[in-house]
């Protein structure tokens, strides 16, 4: 399809357009340096068979354990599925805020309450901008009334933080601390956890946190993760000192439940409908815009970074009159099973295969399903579950050459999470429809 990008996909609404020409995987060999910063666990990763890797957060991120001729990443996703898998995501940089006004700071930067976050407890949060983008979408923990931990999805929000409050003048300490995660993901990760710290992690809820010791080393535990699966997090205290610890404790324990050391599972968590920062949403997006409405309560009292901006949207949407031309939906489409990362937002057209109208953020193929998978944005017309859209796919996932692939718009999530995500919570309880 011969594309005149002065005349492709409308994005008028936003200062930077998303890149949407096709210029294919572009293969590059990536630069190790000591501009970007390498985690306590690269090195454990390449010991581990770390083959490709990404920049996330000025971080070296491994992408990939199996390499194609061997499976590549849907053997990756069969050992996350059936049994349980660890994962290096150092890349989720630790920024601590903590004094005596850290519950009244970290209420102003994110969009939810921060004084119905127990101590012990985490949240999937947001921080917008004035204008009501999101800057960041991380994990925030509570370790204690007055400490917070953000762990960052890839925006380095701490310059971000420490400027806010030279405005604010919260009495805190807002810097990065050396702690790494890991995740263990999958159905047997309770069994290896009870393993490592203890019966007492069956118990720990969605969110919640506890303190423990793992060969010695000072960790704090999540019952969170980037799928749909049970799942866990270690963060490591004093990470550049006790990584090799920490990771060859887990894998002698790991050895009796099949563990598996893979790339974060971006396949499943399209399919739980959890988003990536800067791939499924970014600064000048709006949170109705990705289904992130949820985030944004009706009922918060207090000022927070974004509020009148966002409280304007809400209030444009509800007459009519939403201010952004594309909305995130979910779609399946026909064509050969996507099983790698698209290096490409595909083009998608409407159900006549002519010009395009919006771009795939996140695809990838189902096994459960037996069908590829895809977020995406389309026009809000077109954001009707069921409604037909065409994908214009690289060829070597095209089944008729030269012809976009006949999908629908789905709901999301795709399909059930064993451990279901925030969004999918609200979806359930209906605080999550933008239209």
């Amino acid at each position: 399809m011969a594309i005149n990008y002065e005349n492709s996909v409308d994005q008028s609404d936003r200062k930077v357009p998303i890149n949407l020409r096709q210029s294919g995987p572009t293969p590059t060999e990536l630069l190790i340096s000591t501009r970007v910063r390498k985690s306590p666990y690269w090195h454990l990763s390449h010991e581990a068979g770390c083959w490709r890797a990404t920049v996330y957060n000025r971080v070296y991120h491994p992408r990939g354990y199996v390499r194609p001729e061997d499976g590549g990443a849907m053997v990756e996703y069969d050992a996350l599925v059936n049994h349980v898998t660890m994962w290096n995501v150092a890349v989720e940089r630790q920024i601590r805020v903590a004094g005596p006004d850290a519950e009244a700071f970290v209420n102003y930067v994110i969009t939810r309450d921060a004084g119905r976050i127990e101590p012990m407890k985490g949240r999937y949060v947001i921080l917008c901008n004035e204008k009501g983008g999101i800057l960041n979408d991380p994990v925030l923990l509570r370790l204690s009334e007055d400490e917070f931990w953000f762990s960052l999805s890839d925006s380095d929000i701490m310059f971000w933080l420490q400027g806010v409050n030279t405005g604010f003048g919260a009495d805190v300490e807002i810097d990065e601390i050396d702690v790494c995660p890991l995740q263990i993901q999958g159905p047997k990760s309770a069994d290896l956890m009870a393993d490592l710290v203890g019966e007492e992690v069956r118990d720990l809820p969605s969110y919640g946190l506890m303190e423990a010791r793992v060969a010695g080393c000072d960790v704090v535990v999540s019952q969170t993760g980037f799928t749909g699966e049970k799942g866990y997090e270690f963060y490591l205290r004093d990470a550049t000192l006790h990584a090799e610890k920490l990771w060859y404790a887990i894998l002698e324990a790991g050895k009796a439940h099949d563990l598996m050391v893979i790339a974060p599972a971006h396949h499943r968590r399209i399919a739980a409908g959890i988003l990536s920062w800067g791939q499924d949403l970014d600064a000048e997006t709006l949170p109705f815009q990705c289904n992130l409405g949820y985030q944004v309560p009706r009922t918060k009292e207090a000022d927070y970074v974004g509020k009148a901006r966002l409280e304007q949207v809400r209030a444009e949407i509800e007459a009519g009159n939403p201010p952004f031309k594309l909305t995130l939906v979910g779609m399946a489409f026909e064509g050969r099973p996507v099983e790698d990362y698209a290096s490409d937002f595909w083009l998608i057209s409407g159900a006549d295969g002519g010009d395009p109208i919006g771009y795939v953020t996140s695809p990838w193929y189902s096994p459960e399903l037996e069908i590829n998978i895809a977020m995406g944005y389309v026009p809000i017309a077109m954001s009707e579950i069921g409604t037909a859209v065409r994908v214009w796919l690289p060829e070597q996932y095209q089944t008729e050459p030269g012809k976009a692939a006949s999908g629908r718009v789905v709901e999301i999530p795709f399909r059930p999470s064993v451990n279901p995500n925030a969004r999918e919570i609200a979806k359930v309880q209906g605080r999550d429809a933008a239209f």
